[in-house]
């Protein structure tokens, strides 16, 4: 008797999550963090997929402690890569919360550029330019968690 043939691959989905301090430190460390566990998943340093996470991060954990501090809150990063077909790595979700939900930035399609000789002002249009897909979420409400605002950006991964 043959073993019935398997339709679909095994798919497991990998999840990170942690608190980090609301500071520059925090967000660096994130970032850090956040590469560090996408090589141990598979997705290689200095790959496109690890360079265009590594600026997501930055960016949207840089705006966290900007502009989504609360004092005596930290933010949280979390990162869910789910694999997909033998010929694609799958798809990639960085998601970083913070306890502000009042300061809610413009979502995808709404991001206005900044003013020329402006210094800042450019960090959603390039999550804009480099995720597939990105939007402003109402935090995940639960007995752990606080008030406030998630954005959350996906990468298509591609071999």
């Amino acid at each position: 008797m043959e073993a019935p043939v398997k339709a679909q691959p095994d798919v497991t989905v990998r999840v990170f999550k942690r608190l980090f301090r609301a500071n520059p430190r925090g967000a660096r460390l994130a970032r850090r963090v956040g590469l560090f566990q996408l090589h141990a998943w598979g997705i290689p340093y200095l790959s496109d997929a690890s360079e265009s996470a590594a600026l997501i991060i930055g960016e949207l954990t840089a705006n966290a402690v900007t502009h989504g501090r609360v004092p005596g809150r930290d933010f949280e990063l979390r990162l869910v890569h789910a694999p997909g077909e033998p010929s694609v790595l799958g798809l990639l979700r960085i998601e970083v919360s913070d306890s502000l939900g009042e300061r809610r930035p413009p979502g995808p399609g709404r991001v206005a550029e900044p003013s020329s000789g402006s210094d800042s002002g450019r960090g959603l249009l390039i999550v804009d330019a480099l995720a597939d897909r990105w939007a402003v979420l109402d935090r995940e409400q639960g007995p752990d968690r606080t008030p406030g605002k998630t954005v959350r950006a996906e990468l298509d991964l591609l071999h």
